[in-house]
């Protein structure tokens, strides 16, 4: 046999060899890779999930008080839409909304219908429009007046 092509068998079994050495670790570090994206991918649906039931439990929902069932206003948060306020308080919303400016609360009642000569008649809704407040639905003036929230 030739010398020179059994040196060169030789060294090409050589890298041949440590080609495989170097793609068995990268085949490693790939499969732990995948592994990994795996582990991360349940996560992700998990809490995927319990954010989804935190929205749903951040809907509005009937409470009791005084053995009566009263809606609660949720707190205005990135997953919280108008939607969830009940069909009043979005209607006061609109409201405001529509006005040329920031409103008073007798000025939100004559747009929605409510007799405001009548304190008796503006005072829940102007407790609405603090509520919506409170909430961060609306922003108060320091002046008592109300505007949308940018």
């Amino acid at each position: 046999m030739d010398p020179e092509l059994l040196e060169r068998i030789t060294a090409r079994r050589a890298e041949l060899d440590e080609l495989e050495v170097r793609l068995a670790k990268q085949l490693a570090e790939v499969r732990a890779e995948r592994d990994e994206l795996a582990v991360a991918e349940k996560v992700l649906e998990r809490m995927s999930e319990e954010l989804a039931d935190e929205r749903t439990c951040a809907a509005p929902t009937p409470g009791q008080v005084g053995g009566q069932a009263v809606m609660l206003i949720p707190h205005r948060t990135s997953g919280v839409e108008e939607a969830a306020l009940p069909p009043d308080y979005q209607r006061i919303l609109t409201a405001v909304r529509q006005a040329a400016g920031p409103v008073m609360a007798r000025q939100a009642g004559e747009v929605l219908g409510v007799d405001v000569s009548v304190r008796a008649k503006l005072e829940p809704l102007r407790g609405k429009l603090v509520r919506l407040t409170d909430r961060g639905w609306l922003r108060k003036l320091p002046d008592g007046r109300f505007t949308t929230r940018l």
